[in-house]
């Protein structure tokens, strides 16, 4: 078993014992279980997989980054969120508005905003459990 922890700046964050958590990197998908060399690493806007006595959870998390030492694993993020909880038509309204930003838009930050926002729409989009 491995310590979970979970950091977001906007939530109560938790922590737990896991057998394994499955993470997409920025270069890619990694497994980290007891006895995972450390390493630290951006996070992509992506899922989370995270198994418990046999059991899997699945979550969004929208950027950041996880380190693994020790068998702990941190996962610290802007927003964290159970695909149970996505809401799919929400996200496609968001997707849509940062989609029309991104045309109305010269601004270099709020391209970036929309960039982002796009981002995280795409990955509720992705993961996000169908009703």
């Amino acid at each position: 078993m491995i310590d979970l922890r979970l950091v977001t700046p906007y939530a109560d964050g938790f922590e737990q014992q896991v057998d394994k958590i499955i993470v997409r990197g920025i270069m890619g998908d990694m497994m980290l279980m007891k006895g995972t060399a450390p390493i630290v690493t951006p996070l992509a806007y992506d899922a989370v997989r995270i198994f418990e006595n046999g059991q899997e959870k699945k979550a969004v998390v929208h950027g950041g980054y996880v380190s693994m030492q020790n068998d702990v694993c941190t996962i610290a993020t802007t927003a964290f969120e159970w695909t149970d909880d996505i809401d799919r038509e929400r996200a496609e309204a968001a997707k849509k508005r940062a989609e029309e930003e991104l045309k109305a838009t010269e601004s270099k930050e709020r391209i970036k905003e929309a960039q982002l926002a796009l981002y995280r729409a795409l990955a509720r989009l992705r993961h996000g459990r169908r009703r």
